[in-house]
């Protein structure tokens, strides 16, 4: 998994999963994220990071109408742009990191997969809700995309274009790894239409990969970046991540380097997240793999990476994404934090759309019986909450480095008054920059983004606070 912005993984930002109920989440409350004015504002602030995801709070729609509901979703036009999200649920093995594995990939399945992902599109196409707006970007994730033979993955890429309403300028990107991605299907994805690669590294150092459950070493991934660069057929962006066990703050400034001296487009940079009762939960647990990095540890390889990169020249265009060239855009990504309508094709895939949420069955026999009984084969669609909007106008201001104050008040009239103390003591404690109708996150405020999340978005239902004394955690 690669390439989406915020506080877990490119997962469970690009790529909504449902594995909770969405309205199940307890609501954040303003006072849980007032900070005591004094603590390092990068590594104290919080006792752990928290998550603020857009569908607390959403309501489910009852089964007997889910038909129905998605029928009318379908029916209805939208007029803005919208993204697509196609989603591969095939992977290689199981990296220990990874908490969205679902099947192990088998060559045989390629023909069958492609040939259902083709169906499904050529009977969306002519829906109001595809056909009646560009679309502005699509994300091919997984899974491991890259894992489907090239000729197979080429018909997907083509069929993209032949049954969406594609922008003429539309960014099509595809996930991929290392292991077993020869730069032939690099060639073929760029014929068929791909223009953009983000390939999951997570580290160059071979020692912290062989742990993690990667195949190759870093001196190969090396190779094989430098020559999709080499190339020059697409803009090249992959990932890395911080925080993983044994891994060195030696390891880390390495990894930056590396990133810069090969020549990428861009960068997104993760905290590991552990997921409980995965694989690398309980390869910790077991004695098996050391203890991932401290918050403060993640918290000063955090800064450390936006600095160097800066330092070499690369710009900052989001919380966790880096680029060093203006063709690379990570469109698909800053359109999610927006709230922008996403519409989902293959097993697993999520999508938004009208207020409404939903996420296409991810079992591949499950989904086929479903479609010959002529049912919609979705699970969790929900109406999403009443303060969507709002609370996505907070995510992408925060994301963007700019939080415009004003837009959200017109949103949710009250807004500015509910969370004016957390914004003066945010600023106090060294966590960002209160101006008139903006707030601009610190360095340590970035780290913490999803903390200043949850706390702003317990705003949109809640009463000024009262402050009471809190020591440094």
């Amino acid at each position: 998994m690669s390439d989406a912005s915020g506080v877990s993984s490119a997962a469970a930002q690009a790529k909504p999963k449902f594995h909770h109920h969405p309205g199940s989440m307890e609501p954040p409350r303003i006072a849980d994220y007032l900070v005591r004015v004094g603590c390092d504002p990068l590594t104290e602030a919080f006792t752990k990071r928290s998550f603020s995801p857009p569908w607390r709070g959403s309501r489910p729609v009852e089964a007997a109408d889910v038909d129905a509901v998605l029928h009318e979703i379908y029916a209805t036009p939208r007029e803005q742009a919208a993204v697509a999200y196609l989603h591969v649920p095939y992977c290689q093995n199981h990296c220990l990191f990874c908490g969205f594995f679902q099947n192990v990939w088998r060559p045989e399945v390629a023909a069958d997969y492609v040939d259902d992902v083709i169906a499904e599109l050529a009977s969306k196409a002519d829906t109001a809700l595809v056909a009646s707006a560009p679309i502005d970007a699509v994300y091919i994730g997984g899974g491991t995309p890259s894992a489907l033979p090239e000729i197979q993955m080429a018909r997907l890429v083509r069929a993209l274009h032949d049954y969406l309403p594609l922008a003429p300028d539309c960014e099509v990107t595809m996930e991929g790894r290392s292991f077993g991605f020869a730069p032939s299907k690099a060639v073929a994805v760029a014929d068929a239409g791909v223009t953009r690669l983000s390939i999951g590294v997570q580290s160059f150092a071979s020692e912290v990969r062989r742990r993690l459950g990667r195949k190759l070493n870093g001196d190969d991934v090396k190779a094989f970046l430098a020559e999709l660069v080499a190339l020059d057929r697409t803009v090249v962006v992959c990932d890395l991540m911080y925080g993983l066990p044994g891994q060195s703050a030696e390891d880390w400034r390495r990894d930056i380097e590396t990133v810069n001296d090969i020549g990428l487009d861009g960068v997104t940079l993760y905290a590991l997240n552990v997921f409980p009762s995965g694989p690398l939960s309980r390869a910790i647990a077991s004695g098996k793999l050391p203890a991932q990095a401290s918050i403060a540890v993640q918290a000063r390889a955090y800064a450390d990476a936006v600095d160097r990169l800066e330092a070499y020249g690369w710009l900052q265009v989001s919380q966790s994404h880096m680029v060093k060239s203006q063709r690379e855009r990570n469109r698909y990504n800053s359109s999610i934090k927006r709230g922008a309508p996403c519409l989902p094709f293959g097993p697993g895939a999520g999508g938004q759309a009208h207020g409404y949420r939903w996420r296409n069955l991810i079992n591949v026999a499950e989904r086929r019986q479903m479609q010959a009984e002529h049912r919609a084969p979705v699970e969790g669609l929900a109406l999403v909450p009443t303060h969507h909007r709002a609370h996505a106008a907070i995510a992408a201001g925060l994301e963007a480095g700019q939080l415009d104050l004003a837009a959200v008040e017109a949103l949710r009239p009250g807004f500015r008054a509910a969370v004016a103390p957390l914004l003066a003591n945010w600023t106090e404690a060294g966590l960002g920059e209160l101006n008139h109708n903006s707030f601009v996150p610190s360095r340590a405020g970035a780290f913490w983004i999803g903390n200043l999340t949850s706390g702003l978005s317990a705003g949109l239902d809640s009463s000024p606070p009262v402050i009471t004394s809190r020591g440094c955690p």
